[in-house]
């Protein structure tokens, strides 16, 4: 069965619903009183729907001596409920039923055990409130504890509340600031009954209706009638079963109050505290700041246009830190050298290249591009759940985590990048800290907080994170680009002209040593081709050796270019992927919040 639909604003179905979906969303991130209050009110909705609504619930309640029991007994036409003097009177609740046929299982969700069924008035003028279930609450400031919360649950429930106050107690702080106050949402399903009038001279009665209005204005109950009336003389009691009946036949005073209900309950939504602060996500002993509970949505300062491009320059100084602290400037210095080692290997001087290879390579100090012979040892906790265990590398508050190490095909290995200094990995906790202040301008205090915390909420990985990206990144600066290997050819063509240069004129040298007939030599003009071949490779040699260095050199300048542009992208990437992404979730989780609650009060 649908739940009416108002003319004026969504369905009382899509208010539950808007208001279960935020309280869902605000779990975790507003207080459990707040979030549970309002699960409670859909439960209550979902279970008031689902019996009765051809019968009004209508409770009267009052404090001790106002004559309740005196009223509803005027209402019933029988005695039905114990008057006296001995306060207090009235222990349990109980229900005087018009027409209660099909109110058995209303009355049993609401665990009223006496039921009573209302005597039939013969005179024809008088409404038969047909579909009335009321009820004798007993005194909401009772000595007794229980009494108190008898009455504190059946408020809750009811669906029509009918204060009765008398002219000595209507005044009373208790009654408005517990009650009356707080209810002001549920105007519509309430009425005021001072009763006792007959005991006032008829001015002074006009005074006191004054007087009360005046309160219940004040109380935010502008438009909640006011009877007076005297259940001992009748006075004023036609006129309260009039407007019982009224309320009655339309039928929608339970949707009216569940209504009312969800308008309370995401009220105290948007103003609901911090939910209970948890476990920091970082070691490095930053403090997650906890607002002050702010109204959300109404009330409000959304936040400015340019608060996307203020999250775009933050993410750029996340970046720019986390570069630092991964030693990206270092990588990038030895790729550019790396490359130019490596060159001067591949093309140098067959004679003279060797001694090269005693210098040490600076790709390799840093690990980048070899591939990890050995799995690293590793404490036997974490051989046995193959969990990182924390070592102190750059770019992480606490260190990163050393993981197994694979060959190629799989995971890249581990760099030894320089450790990140103190002021690199402060820089880096101030740039995340940074996303989240100003992501969290012009959030109420809660959500804030939340978008603060999701901003950390990855903190520990990032220092894995960016090492690893700096190791598959990097790897690709160590490809042997194609014209080394036609270089090198070329050089060793060239030595080994030199090197037949070298053992002809070794050939002949020993001939003329032997003094034995001088074979016949080629020339090349007037330089014999021995000593061609020898000078010749000598100097070819050495020219493409120089000639490959200066390629080499700019070879390497533009691969460290390169090398640096794609370690930022990729260092920006895990930035956005583990400090953004969850900051814009968050966001987008509070924009979806928001427009819960503006369905759930429309």
């Amino acid at each position: 069965m649908k739940l009416l639909r108002r003319k004026e604003g969504p369905s009382l179905d899509a208010r539950v619903d808007a208001l279960l979906e935020a309280a869902s969303l605000g779990e975790g991130r507003l207080s459990e009183q707040a979030v549970s209050a309002a699960r409670a009110v859909a439960e209550r909705a979902g279970a008031r729907r689902g019996l009765s609504v051809d019968h009004t619930v209508a409770a009267l309640a009052g404090a001790t001596g106002s004559g309740k029991s005196s009223l509803f007994n005027a209402l019933a036409g029988d005695e039905v409920a114990a008057v006296g003097v001995t306060r207090p009177t009235t222990s349990t609740a109980q229900a005087v039923l018009w027409d209660g046929e099909g109110a058995g299982p209303l009355l049993d969700w609401l665990d009223i055990p006496q039921r009573h069924s209302a005597r039939s008035h013969a005179d024809a003028g008088t409404p038969d409130m047909s579909g009335l279930v009321l009820l004798d609450l007993p005194d909401h400031d009772s000595i007794r504890l229980s009494h108190r919360l008898e009455v504190d649950r059946l408020v809750e429930l009811v669906d029509l509340l009918v204060w009765v106050v008398d002219p000595q107690k209507y005044a009373d702080a208790a009654l408005h600031e517990r009650y009356l106050r707080p209810l002001a949402a549920h105007r519509g399903v309430m009425l005021v009954v001072l009763n006792q009038v007959d005991r006032l001279p008829a001015q002074a009665v006009d005074r006191c209706l004054g007087d009360l209005r005046h309160l219940l204005d004040g109380d935010g109950l502008t438009d909640v009638p006011v009877l007076a009336v005297s259940a001992r003389t009748g006075q004023g009691m036609d006129d309260l079963r009039k407007l019982l009946n009224d309320r009655v036949a339309q039928r929608t005073a339970w949707s009216a109050r569940l209504a009312a209900d969800v308008t309370t309950a995401a009220a105290h939504l948007t103003t609901a505290g911090p939910a209970a602060p948890g476990p920091e996500p970082v070691a490095s002993g930053g403090v997650l700041t906890q607002g002050r509970a702010e109204p959300v949505g109404e009330g409000v300062t959304p936040q400015p246009a340019g608060e996307g491009k203020r999250l775009e320059v933050a993410g750029r100084a996340l970046t720019g830190a986390l570069c630092a602290a991964a030693g990206v400037p270092v990588v990038v210095e030895a790729v550019a050298k790396g490359h130019r080692h490596r060159a001067v290997v591949a093309t140098g001087w067959p004679v003279t290249r060797w001694v090269r290879r005693f210098r040490p390579d600076p790709l390799r100090r840093l690990r980048i591009g070899v591939a990890p012979t050995t799995k690293p040892e590793l404490p036997a906790r974490a051989k046995q759940d193959d969990k990182p265990v924390r070592v102190s590398v750059p770019g992480g508050d606490a260190g990163r985590a050393a993981a197994p190490e694979r060959a190629p095909g799989g995971i890249v290995g581990r760099t030894s990048v320089p450790a990140a200094s103190v002021v690199q990995r402060a820089q880096v906790e101030t740039a995340i800290r940074d996303v989240g202040e100003v992501a969290a301008s012009g959030l109420p205090g809660p959500w804030a907080a939340s978008v603060r915390h999701a901003a950390r909420s990855h903190a520990r990985e990032l220092a894995d994170a960016v090492d690893r990206v700096v190791a598959t990144t990097s790897a690709g600066a160590t490809k042997r680009p194609r014209w080394w290997r036609a270089v090198n050819v070329l050089q060793w063509l060239v030595f080994a002209a030199m090197l037949a240069g070298v053992v002809w004129l070794g050939i002949l040298f020993a001939v003329d040593y032997l003094r034995l007939p001088e074979p016949p030599v080629p020339t090349a003009g007037e330089v014999p081709w021995p000593t061609v071949l020898l000078l010749g490779g000598v100097a070819a040699g050495v020219l493409i050796a120089l000639l490959s260095r200066l390629t080499a050199w700019a070879g390497g300048a533009r691969r460290a270019r390169r090398t640096a542009k794609a370690l930022r992208t990729a260092i920006d990437q895990v930035g956005a992927e583990l400090v953004l992404e969850p900051v814009k979730a968050e966001l987008e989780t509070y924009d979806r919040f928001t427009d819960a609650l503006t369905r759930a009060r429309a």
